[in-house]
């Protein structure tokens, strides 16, 4: 994931994968959405993290889960 907009390091959260520049976790972007919160009220609490990267890493997710190379084998 070269110049991704996902960084992950054993020195920033244990090696937790957070969006390149800040300390947030990708996965509390995940927990928003989850719990039927918006992606504005997601960037109001992580100013940090810009538009642009949550749209980066939900078509990044999209990709991933839409991939010819993803087949049943995979994900049961």
């Amino acid at each position: 994931m070269k110049n991704s907009v996902i960084y992950s390091s054993p020195d920033i959260l244990s090696g937790m994968p957070v969006f390149r520049g800040t300390r947030v976790p990708i996965k509390n972007l995940f927990d928003y959405i989850e719990s039927g919160d918006t992606i504005e009220n997601f960037l109001i609490d992580f100013p940090s993290v810009k538009k642009e990267q949550v749209i980066e890493v939900l078509e990044l997710a999209e990709h991933m889960l839409t991939s010819s190379e993803l087949t049943h084998e995979n994900i049961a």
